[in-house]
């Protein structure tokens, strides 16, 4: 389940019922999903996952996939999540949420988001950090079709 499609709603306004659909989503005895919304989340998500699987990619490689998914999505005005389309290219420059500004802003989030559960949870949460995208093909092929486990 993509986060983002819980969270916006049409004309990207965020869903009321957000916080109380993740919930109902972790709940259930097997998911798997990104960790994001943490300021609306909580510890929603970590508090109930048994794996992490850390994309620790290098900042080129995610600006790379960001800038090439959001030019992609706008040229073709694909419809995202209730009927969203990426916005104008330009407003890279004029809004400070825009994708590829958060995506570049927040780079960092992962690591100190996965250092403090590694303090809170410890030997109870399995953390697999891929760094690039051999690895994680890799970790993909080799886990392919195993029980659930990380």
């Amino acid at each position: 389940m993509e986060l983002d499609a819980l969270h916006h709603g049409p004309d990207w306004q965020p869903r009321p019922t957000f916080v109380a659909n993740v919930e109902a989503f972790a709940a259930r005895p097997r998911w798997v999903t990104e960790w994001q919304y943490t300021a609306k989340l909580g510890d929603i998500l970590h508090r109930r996952a048994d794996c992490v699987l850390w994309l620790d990619h290098p900042r080129h490689l995610v600006m790379r996939q960001v800038v090439g998914r959001t030019l992609t999505r706008r040229v073709r005005r694909e419809r995202l999540w209730n009927g969203n389309i990426e916005p104008p290219l330009w407003t890279v420059f004029t809004d400070p949420e825009h994708v590829v500004r958060w995506a570049w802003r927040t780079q960092g989030g992962p690591t100190r988001r996965v250092t403090a559960l590694l303090a809170e949870r410890g030997a109870e949460i399995v953390v697999v950090r891929l760094r690039g995208r051999r690895q994680v093909t890799r970790w993909v092929h080799r886990n392919l079709g195993a029980a659930a486990t990380c």
